[in-house]
Parts: structure tokens; C-alpha cells; sequence
């Protein structure tokens, strides 16, 4: 009788992520915060921690030139800066961030509500677009506005219900900040006649 190769294992896996990067604690080297995953990781669970760290960087890295070994510490620390650095200005950018809501007015009683700035706060815009449209039963797109950025364009004069769906953190609207609203009343231009 011939004896069964064992082949993969059919047990599923339980991966373990980290609480700072939200990646596999495998990957958190990969991730913006080395220290601070490292940190987390050894105070929630210290096996996980000796299995993924294993021990101090000397020990891993024992066998390299001290040049090398000083190069990779120093590229480690610089890594860790720069990501810092854009993590901050990503927070700035944020802060400095205005999500604008215009009319405009398509005839004389007809209008139509633009929504810009929605995407930097991770809102997708497509979601949100088809939620205004059930929400108030009308036509609701993303399209590009004259400075080539995407808004969404929803048919009617819905600007207040769209701020108080933000200050309420309606569903695709979570993350969006409601103090940040500007709001802006385009008139449409009456054309020359001429005489």
C-alpha cells in the first residue's frame, strides 16, 4: 500500500493585525510606523511579537558588516521620518480642506446643487451621488467641473438637506466634517440683447 503525500494544509489561517497599520503583523516593517506597530505589538501580545521581531535588530542582523548594519538602522530611521512627515501633511491638508456646496441656477426656477470636496475626506463619490439621488428622487452624477475635478452634480435646490445629512454623518457621509461647509449661490448670467 502506498503511502499518502501530504499536500497543503486545509486549516484555515488566523492572521494577526496590527492595531497601528492595519496590516498582517507579518507586513508592519512595509507599513508607515515601524516603532510604533512594534511598540503595540509587544505590548498586546508578546509570542506574536518574539515570532514576527524575534528578538532586537542586532540579533537579526548579526551577520552583516557594521557599515551595513548602520545603513539599514539609518534608512529605518529615515523611512520612519519621511512617513511621519506625510501622515502630518496628509492631517493638514485635511484641515485645510472645505467641501463646497454651489447652486446654480438652470432656468428660472430650476436648479441644480454642486457638491466639491467630498473626496478628500475618502467619501466615494459614486456612492454618495446614488445615495442624493434616492434620498431626494431625483438625477444625481459625478462629473468633472471646469477646473477638471470631480463634484457631483444633484438636480434641485438640496443644499441645506446635503448639510444636514453631513452634521447628521449619514451613511457614505460618515468621515465628512460639517464645519467645514462652504456655500456658494451662482446666478445665472441674463443674456445681452441686442437692440
Amino acid at each position: 500500500m502506498a503511502s499518502a503525500v501530504a499536500g497543503p494544509s486545509t486549516k484555515p489561517i488566523h492572521p494577526f493585525y496590527c492595531g497601528v497599520c492595519s496590516l498582517p503583523t507579518e507586513y508592519c516593517e512595509f507599513g508607515p510606523s515601524i516603532s510604533k506597530c512594534k511598540s503595540w505589538l509587544e505590548g498586546k501580545d508578546m509570542n506574536e511579537y518574539q515570532r514576527v521581531w524575534g528578538g532586537s535588530i542586532e540579533d537579526r542582523i548579526g551577520t552583516l558588516s557594521l557599515d551595513k548594519q548602520e545603513k539599514i538602522e539609518a534608512d529605518a530611521v529615515k523611512a520612519e521620518k519621511k512617513a511621519e512627515k506625510k501622515a502630518e501633511l496628509e492631517q493638514k491638508k485635511k484641515e485645510a480642506a472645505k467641501i463646497t456646496i454651489k447652486r446654480s441656477e438652470r432656468t428660472k426656477r430650476k436648479f441644480a446643487t454642486h457638491i466639491h470636496g467630498l473626496d478628500l475626506f475618502g467619501i466615494d463619490l459614486k456612492k454618495a451621488a446614488k445615495m442624493f439621488a434616492g434620498k431626494f428622487a431625483t438625477g444625481s452624477s459625478v462629473s468633472k467641473n471646469p477646473q477638471g475635478e470631480d463634484e457631483i452634480v444633484v438636480q434641485g435646490d438640496v443644499g441645506d438637506d446635503i448639510v444636514e445629512m453631513l452634521r447628521a454623518q449619514v451613511k457614505e457621509l460618515k468621515g465628512a466634517p460639517a464645519d467645514q461647509v462652504v456655500r456658494v449661490d451662482v446666478k445665472r448670467k441674463q443674456a445681452e440683447e441686442a437692440v
